[in-house]
């Protein structure tokens, strides 16, 4: 039987999944599959089941999820509670994406590993200065001003803590509570340990046990009870974690040191001091609290910083602007632009929003965007994005895309979101993880019987125990993981190498073969002047330069722009032009200083009757057989000289390819061009293989091809006709200047357009693995080594026992040292 129900509650892919697993456990159930975007639920069944067990089992599953027969439910998107005023977005996730991209609407901790849940960062790249008066706080304004009230100059208000500020003020204020409590427990229970102990000429052992007993209840009860709920909640729902470990081996000594205080006649001597009371345990309970305590602050204060690339790019994008209305100066919100407005902006300003050049000229710092330190000159119809620094010129601008359409906003929104995403590597740590806590608890119980069976006290058996349980750290696991990714996806949009998901970082790293394409991936993408030369020694190269560009001045020929643009960066001089005309297919002509000129191909030679002779034609073929466009240039029906016109190869080409080459990437270009532009662009760059003339679907094939031999590919290209391509290879990579299909296409994003991005991304995939491996490494030999540690094995040898205390302050730095080693990468160069 196959039934559709409509499953309400869900927010996001990580729900999908949770909802999906629970509903295939029911028992006579062949298959569930849910879809997200419908919020249905399909499920196969042996017989009939009713609504009831499925709706019992997503009760039992955790979260707020509800199943209804098809069209009883509408589906309602669930409502998020009302944020206040400040920097975070009021969703939360957890750090180790236990539950995949599953979201939640308030603070807490993950329901699986019992971690406390980070916030998303609010992505929006402008923020509203408010002001207020400091005598009446009520009120507050959109701009300075003088209070209504007592006109008093509003001062700016400050925006409230972000939930990760708050989380680490909460922990510190808990923290020094435990300290102030644990510290002098430490010091009596640790004075025993003197040979005359100064304590207990005040008052016997048994009643400085029942100072420790009170001193331990803020510990406990207030500064680390979330452990304990913690704990709980993972018995109560079987996701064992972290906190299981340290909720039982905490509470069991504390616990056991309360009994021992008030039925101290159930224990035998073994447990008891030469003065007949119960050795208790609760320095050891308090100070592992503390410790573990203390763990969580660090990591509170590193999660931070793992994510500080997006804050850093958010800090970019300015707050204001200066629009031209009808000749006047106003300033703007850069919420209050848009689309064709015209904007000032002066020297050392942020480009408020993407456009292009309308008056002016200026040096704009893209660094921030594409990791290039040296200012990019820019002058009238040149693009300019938001968030980059204007250099020391005034310039006018329109403004063509705004809001989320920035190329900036999309950086953002791409690195967060790759930030968040899962690598495959992470599923081993997960299957060890799901096996971890239930393993290092038999553990526990098996060290506690050996102990108390062969040791030489049973008191040992007690302390080893706990000590194994407290040394186990899942989390070191978990995070190695997706504190690298998050940090490595940052680094690359530092550097221009933005990367779509982590899997792409994965799979970068095992690329053996990259497929180019030619245009606007090797080569620039769009015509450049070459060469200029003369055929009659009476014109230098640069009259028939001159002649050229005034021609051309009047013509809106792509050929003919790259012509004046050359001409306008050599300086030339632009000569008045009359009777201008241009002739279809073949070229075009004018009369300039009297003299009747003419520029274009063979015909136009032939149309204005101005003879080619073959020495002439043998020096155009030379470049024409590399696919470059040679256009002939005759004055008074004479062919006096050339232009030669092709798409440059971009300078960073050669040396991306050798690197690449260097690394052991074997390099394919694949060109829709003909074979003598490819073979020419092929030589120039030692490329062995390369195949010209190929459409969309051969590129398509290509890559499959190389597939099936098992290679690893990289795609990279900038068009339309790339798209399929880059779709199907295992590493699509996008060139920014290129087309929005392209870029959708793509698994990575080059902001700058060059290969050497590739060699950037290449960099930075080999650095982000090795961290992980190096994290996972750590973390499952500091698990490895760890619990037959504390498990006491070393003890027939050398004597040698771990306290419980010692194995708390391990565990807690376990997984500060993970954070710590993948916040490593922010300092790599790639």
């Amino acid at each position: 039987m196959k039934h559709t129900y409509h499953i309400h509650g869900m927010t996001c892919n990580g729900c999908r999944s949770h909802v999906e697993e629970t509903l295939s456990k029911v028992k006579g159930v062949s298959e569930a599959s849910v879809d997200l975007e419908k919020a249905e639920a399909t499920i196969e069944m042996e017989s009939h089941i009713p609504i009831e067990k499925f709706q019992e089992a997503l009760k039992k599953g955790g979260g707020k999820y509800s199943i209804h027969k098809s069209g009883e439910h509408h589906h309602t998107k669930v409502e998020k509670e009302k944020q206040p005023k400040g920097q975070g977005t009021g969703t939360f996730y957890c750090p180790m994406h236990c539950e995949g991209d599953k979201t939640y609407n308030k603070p807490g901790d993950c329901p699986v590993c019992g971690m406390d849940l980070v916030e998303e960062q609010n992505l929006s790249t402008t923020s509203i200065e408010q002001w207020t008066c400091p005598m009446h706080p009520e009120i507050i304004k959109d701009e300075a001003g003088a209070c209504p009230k007592c006109g008093m100059d509003l001062v700016p208000m400050e925006a409230d803590s972000s939930a990760e500020e708050k989380t680490y003020k909460k922990l510190l204020k808990k923290f020094k509570i435990a300290v102030i409590f644990t510290l002098p427990i430490f010091l009596i229970a640790m004075s025993e340990m003197l040979t005359n102990n100064p304590l207990y000429d005040i008052m016997d052992q048994k009643y400085w046990n029942w100072i420790q007993f009170p001193l331990s209840i803020p510990v406990v009860f207030y500064a680390t009870w979330m452990f304990f709920e913690r704990a709980y909640k993972s018995i109560k729902t079987w996701n064992l974690n972290m906190f299981t470990l340290i909720g039982i081996g905490a509470g069991v000594a504390w616990l056991f040191s309360v009994f021992g205080m008030f039925f101290p006649d159930i224990f035998p001597s073994q447990f008891k001091t030469e003065s007949g009371a119960v050795h208790v345990y609760f320095e050891a309970a308090t100070v592992i609290l503390t410790l573990v305590l203390l763990g969580q602050l660090l990591e509170a204060r590193a999660h931070s910083k793992t994510n500080s690339a997006v804050k850093e790019l958010l800090k970019l994008a300015p707050n204001k602007a200066i629009k031209v209305v009808d000749g006047e100066d106003i300033e703007v919100t850069i919420d209050a632009i848009e689309l064709n407005d015209i904007l000032k902006v002066k020297p050392g300003d942020k480009i408020p929003v993407d456009g292009s050049i309308k008056e002016g000229d200026t040096t704009i710092d893209e660094s921030m965007i594409t990791g290039e330190p040296i200012p990019v000159n820019k002058t009238v119809n040149d693009k300019v994005s938001s968030g980059t620094i204007n250099g020391n010129q005034t310039f006018l601008m329109k403004a063509e895309k705004v809001g989320s359409d920035t190329l900036l906003s999309q950086i953002i929104h791409m690195v967060n979101n790759a930030s968040r995403s899962r690598a495959p590597i992470q599923n081993l740590a997960d299957k060890v993880s799901g096996y971890f806590v239930p393993v290092v608890v038999i553990i526990s119980f098996l060290t506690f019987a050996v102990w108390a069976i062969w040791g030489p006290e049973p008191v040992y058996a007690f302390v080893n125990a706990i000590a194994v349980l407290i040394i186990a750290c899942p989390c070191a696991l978990g995070l190695a993981t997706p504190m690298s990714v998050m940090v490595g996806v940052g680094k690359g949009a530092q550097n221009g190498v933005l990367i779509k998901n982590a899997e792409a970082l994965e799979k970068m790293d095992k690329v053996t073969t990259l497929i180019v394409d030619k245009t606007g991936t090797i080569t620039e993408g769009k015509p450049t002047v070459e060469t200029v030369g003369s055929f009659d020694t009476d014109f230098s190269e640069n009259d028939i330069l001159k002649y050229i560009v005034s021609l051309n001045t009047n013509s809106e020929h792509p050929l003919a722009e790259a012509t004046v643009k050359y001409g306008k960066e050599q300086h030339v001089e632009i000569l008045k032009s009359e009777a201008f005309s241009a002739v279809t297919g073949k070229g075009v002509e004018a009369t300039i200083n009297n003299k009747k000129v003419a520029l274009g191909n063979p015909k136009m030679m032939d149309y204005t009757n101005a003879e080619i002779t073959s020495q002439m034609e043998e020096e155009a073929k030379t470049y024409q057989k590399q696919g470059k466009t040679v256009s002939y240039l005759s004055i008074d029906k004479k062919v006096t000289g050339y232009v030669v016109i092709g798409d440059k190869i971009k300078g960073t080409s050669a040396k991306a390819i050798k690197e690449l080459q260097d690394k052991g990437i074997e390099v394919i270009m694949l060109t829709g061009d003909n074979h003598d532009t490819a073979q020419a662009v092929a030589t120039e760059l030692n490329l062995t293989d390369f195949k010209a003339s190929m459409l969309p679907e051969d590129k398509l094939k290509e890559v499959e091809k190389l597939q099936e031999k098992g290679k690893v590919v990289a795609m990279a290209g900038d068009g339309i006709n790339d798209a399929p391509a880059l779709a199907k290879s295992d590493v699509g990579v996008a060139m920014g200047t290129g087309t929005d299909v392209a870029i959708e296409s793509a698994m990575i994003t080059l902001v700058k357009g060059d290969l050497h991005g590739i060699v950037k991304a290449r960099n930075l995939s080999d650095a982000v693995m090795k961290n992980i491996k190096q994290n996972l490494f750590f973390a499952l030999i500091y698990n490895t080594l760890g619990v037959p540690i504390a498990a006491g094995v070393l003890f027939p040898f050398f004597g040698i026992l771990l306290s419980p205390m010692i194995a708390a302050l391990a565990m807690s730095f376990s997984s500060v040292s993970v954070i710590a080693n993948a916040l490593r990468l922010r300092t790599i160069k790639v």
